[in-house]
Order: C-alpha cells, then sequence, then structure tokens
C-alpha cells in the first residue's frame, strides 16, 4: 500500500467494561517466514492460520515472482516451492510496500543469487536504513547499488559464488541475523551467525523444521552461535501458525485498562523471545492469566485471561528489549494509567522501525497530557492512575508518521482516558491487524 490519497483519523473514546473471547491473526514474524521458507523449499507447504495483512501477502507476492506457485483454498494456502537454490530472477522490481521484515529477509535470501534483483517499497521503507542487512552480504560478495544512505530502492547481483561468512550481529536485531542465515541457504560451506543478545528465534526453529542443517550453541554468557549448512535440501511443511504476541498486546493492554474488563485471548504464541511485554506487565500487577499452555508447530502457545487492573509504575531492564521491541509504544500507554514512574531503558532499535517510534510516541503521550522524559535510548512516563485528565480537549491528533503500532497504541489510550484520543490516519493498520478494528469494538469498544 502506497499510503496515497487522503488520510483517514480515527478516534477512541472512553469504554465501558470490554468483554469477550478473541483469537488473533497469526503471528506477523512467523506468517512472513512460512511464506519464505514454503516458497524455497521442494514439495508441497500447507498454512493455516496464516496473518493476512499487506506486509505479509507482499512477501508472498515476492516469492511467486521469484517460482513459487502461491494460492488459497479455503482457509488453507498451499504453496509449491522452487527447491534450495533455484529462484528465478525476477522479472520487474520486488515492491515490499510497508514490510521491513520481508523486504530484509529477501534481501539475505536473494542476494547471493548470480542475478539482479531490485527492492522497493511505500514511503515510510524507503526511510528506513537497509545497511545493517547490506553489509554482511557485501561480505559475501554481493554487489549493492542503493539509494543515499542505503536506502531503498536497492538493487542486488550475487556472485557466481557467494563466500561463507561468520558474522557478528552488532545489535540484537532478529532481522540482521536471519537475512545472514537466508543468505547462507544458497551459499558453500557453513555460514556462522554469533548472536550476543538472543532475538526471536523463529528462523532457526523454522530452518530445522523444513530440514536445514543448522545447529546452535549458547556459552556461559548467553552469546548464541548459529551455524548453518549451505545448498542442503529443504522440503515442504504444514504449517498452523499460532496468534501474534505483538497484536495481542492492543486488546490485552485495553482489558488491563479500561475498568469492569474481562478478555480472553485464545492461541497466543509464548515463544520466550517474544513475552516480554507479558512479564513486564505482571511486574506492574496486570493480572494476565497463562491458561491451557500446549506446544504447535515446535512452538509454545497457551490462551490468555485478561481482567482490568491497576498498575504500579516500574524500571523495565534494557536486556529485556529484544522480547518486546515492538510492544513498547503500548507499554507506554499502559505506563500513562499506572502509579508512579515507569522507566524504559535500551530503546534504541526504536529509533528505526517504520518511524522513529521512540520521538513518535514520546510526542503522542505529551499531546494527551502524560509527562514523560524521552532520552536518546530511553523513555521515562509518569502515570496518572485512572486517566484523569488524559487525552485531548481539542482536536489535536497524534501523528503516527505511516507506523501502525502508534495508531493502535494510541486508540488503546483513548479507551481509558478521561478525553478522546485522535490519530491522524488509521489506514496503515491493515499492514499488521487488518480484523483490528472489528475485533475491538465487537470487545466493546469506542472507536471510529
Amino acid at each position: 500500500m502506497s499510503h496515497s490519497g487522503n488520510p483517514a483519523p480515527a478516534t477512541a473514546r472512553k469504554s465501558e467494561n470490554l468483554k469477550g473471547t478473541v483469537r488473533i491473526p497469526g503471528d506477523k514474524s512467523i506468517s512472513h517466514r512460512s511464506f519464505m521458507f514454503g516458497g524455497l523449499a521442494a514439495g508441497e507447504t500447507r498454512i493455516t492460520g496464516l496473518l493476512e495483512g499487506e506486509d505479509v501477502i507482499n512477501t508472498g507476492k515476492a516469492m511467486a515472482a521469484m517460482g513459487a506457485k502461491i494460492e488459497k483454498v479455503g482457509e488453507t494456502w498451499i504453496i509449491n516451492g522452487t527447491g534450495n537454490g533455484a529462484l528465478l530472477a525476477p522479472e520487474a522490481p520486488l515492491d515490499f510496500g510497508n514490510a521491513g521484515t520481508g523486504c530484509r529477509l529477501t534481501m539475505g535470501l536473494v542476494g547471493v543469487y548470480d542475478f539482479a534483483s531490485t527492492f522497493v517499497g511505500d514511503a515510510s521503507l524507503t526511510s528506513r536504513p537497509m545497511g545493517r542487512v547490506l553489509n554482511p552480504l557485501r561480505e559475501m560478495g554481493v554487489q549493492v547499488q542503493s539509494a543515499d544512505g542505503d536506502r531503498l530502492p536497492v538493487t542486488l547481483h550475487g556472485p557466481k559464488t557467494p563466500n561463507p561468512i561468520t558474522y557478528r550481529v552488532p545489535m540484537a536485531s532478529a532481522q540482521v541475523k536471519s537475512a545472514v542465515l537466508l543468505a547462507g541457504l544458497n551459499t558453500p560451506g557453513i555460514t556462522t551467525v554469533i548472536e550476543p543478545i538472543m532475538t526471536r528465534d523463529h528462523t532457526e526453529k523454522m530452518l530445522q523444521g523444513f530440514g536445514a542443517n543448522l545447529t546452535v550453541e549458547t556459552d556461559a554468557q548467553g552469546v548464541r552461535t548459529i551455524r548453518l549448512e549451505g545448498r542442503g535440501k529443504l522440503t515442504g511443511q504444514v504449517i498452523d501458525v499460532p496468534g501474534d504476541p505483538s497484536s495481542t498486546a492492543f486488546p490485552l493492554v485495553a482489558a488491563l485498562l479500561v475498568p469492569g474488563s474481562d478478555v480472553t485471548i485464545v492461541n497466543v504464541l509464548m515463544n520466550p523471545t517474544r513475552t516480554g511485554l507479558i512479564l513486564t506487565l505482571q511486574e506492574m500487577g496486570a493480572r494476565i492469566e497463562v491458561l491451557n499452555v500446549r506446544n504447535a508447530g515446535g512452538e509454545d502457545v497457551a490462551d490468555l485471561r485478561v481482567q482490568f487492573s491497576e498498575l504500579k509504575g516500574v524500571s523495565v531492564p534494557a536486556d529485556r528489549a529484544p522480547s518486546m521491541i515492538d510492544e513498547y509504544p503500548v507499554l507506554a500507554v499502559a505506563a500513562s494509567f499506572a502509579e508512579g514512574k515507569t522507566v524504559m531503558d535500551g530503546l534504541e532499535e526504536l529509533r528505526v522501525k517504520e518511524s522513529d517510534r521512540l520521538a513518535a510516541v514520546a510526542r503522542g503521550l505529551e499531546l494527551n497530557g502524560v509527562q514523560c522524559e524521552e532520552g536518546e535510548t530511553s523513555l521515562v512516563v509518569h502515570g496518572v492512575p485512572g486517566g484523569k485528565g488524559l487525552g485531548n480537549r481539542s482536536d489535536g491528533q497524534v501523528k503516527t508518521h505511516l507506523d501502525h503500532r502508534i495508531a493502535m497504541s494510541f486508540l488503546v489510550m483513548g479507551l481509558a482516558s478521561e478525553h478522546p484520543v485522535t490519530v491522524d490516519d488509521a489506514r496503515m493498520i491493515a499492514t499488521s491487524f487488518p480484523e483490528f478494528m472489528d475485533l475491538m469494538t465487537g470487545l466493546g469498544a469506542r472507536i471510529g
């Protein structure tokens, strides 16, 4: 989606006792990788529960452009992949819209092939830095043409024979780790990624599930060494995608903040690399029951019962950031209603998301009467229990900067604040959580 045309503002108003049981759309990270690995593997992959947001669909379109056969039959996506090492040169630029994950991972996957591939995206994605992925690809022998600052459009052309590398990831980034591993799939020899701080591990788990020869060792300091043998065979799989914990965060926080609420969210992915928000909210006093814990396709899954809670401010350790990096905007909203102050550190990754999320959150909080301090890599939020005085009495609008998580977070704020909260544009919510509005209003939320 280019997000051209007229913005579509949305307003959330103080609501009463959200109630109901909901199922969250499939996890975005696993959905992207399901399309990618299914498109690459030999044979048939069948996927249920896929997140059908624009970001994931753009990844599917890219794989189809490189030779994968993808169709939807009923509720199941059926993919016949090309086989590892057999992707075809795309005839046109690969347009990823707003999808940073899809774009960066696909750069790794196809960049090492001995043909040209060009990557483009919308205004938001075009403004985001790609150097963190392009630099290791350069080490593997990939020729890179890019706009200033290693931004889109980017054209990659792999060498005759890529070089396997040992790459120490300089920041906590699952996208960088994954891009290097995916490049290793079509590189002879052993590609090694050293990860000082563990990030979401869906790529490792899913590649092993598809048959890749991949090993992970963790030393006493928690440093992970991941080794992948290149040019092995991947075989199609059956995948049921569990619910996205990042999308779960919005109805979950809304239920905690709106008095009288009692909401159950079923089939939520509980991978330990993704549960930082739940742990933090529980430390703040949130009433979150984890029910029906089970394993599905190698991933931990559970149901969550969430009830209205009176929260207290906490200090969130910086080393928790990788397990909740996408959830800080909605955590900041929760902190706005907590007693005392909440201190969040280690937020440098928020500067390079769909927007400068740290700045966008701080400006949105200030607009709606929340006292906060924005540091270079930190945010301190001073809460107002009950939300008295919060919201916007005038016609002020939170600037979303085409960022879906900023839009949804501040709409959650408006459900519990004294005054309404308006965001300047809600169209981009469709990139990750197209059911958001219907799901929230179905629970009783006043959003429109």
